[in-house]
């Protein structure tokens, strides 16, 4: 009796599946050069390949990112070489070249003043200025220098917070690990609380 390992069992019988079929599909008469040819029709994304990082969550999967010579963006895949993912993505980051280059993607900014019904396409440098300037005039507002906290003891004891309550930052899992890093780092500068990622969830 010979020992057939499970994996040994499921190559043969891949293998005698395979003659099979071709065996089948040629005594039936099928001709597949038709399919064949078809197959060697479609076009292969080919360009100077960019090793990079999957944006999503912070797993980190190994990408190649295809450039042609003009420097546009024609194709993200797996990377065969990266220890974490060894070419594999999940439907997110095999999505990735839709979030890169999507026709319906907004450029510019779009702001809505207070009471109106309308979108109004605004510079990145003006959104940019009126963030900071609205993230400053909140936090000065309800700025906690001190608050009443339990002592230990049973009873209450003024100690130095240096606070807001009136803040909060939601990251998304597009946002990298550098860039959640430096995130974070602002945020408990300004002595926000509630910080906070969809990524960890």
């Amino acid at each position: 009796m010979m020992n057939v390992t499970r994996r040994q069992f499921i190559k043969i019988s891949a293998g005698a599946i395979g003659a099979v079929v071709a065996t089948e599909t040629a005594a039936l008469g099928v001709d597949t050069a038709a399919v064949q040819g078809r197959a060697l029709s479609v076009p292969i994304k080919t360009g100077k390949q960019v090793p990079s990082i999957c944006p999503f969550c912070s797993v980190g999967c190994g990408q190649i990112v295809m450039v042609n010579d003009a420097g546009k963006i024609i194709g993200i895949e797996g990377n065969p070489d990266s220890p974490i993912s060894e070419g594999t993505l999940c439907p997110k980051g095999a999505a990735t070249y839709q979030l890169v280059m999507n026709e319906h993607r907004w450029t510019k900014v779009k702001y809505r003043a207070p009471g109106s019904d309308h979108w109004e396409e605004k510079p990145l440098d003006w959104a940019m200025d009126r963030i900071a300037k609205l993230v400053k005039e909140t936090r000065d507002a309800n700025f906690n220098e001190f608050e009443e906290l339990p002592d230990g003891k049973g009873g209450k004891a003024k100690k130095r917070v240096m606070n807001t309550y009136a803040l909060a930052s939601l990251g998304g899992a597009t946002i990298d690990n550098e860039w959640n890093y430096a995130q974070q780092k602002l945020m408990h500068g300004l002595g926000v609380v509630y910080v906070e990622n969809q990524a960890r969830i």
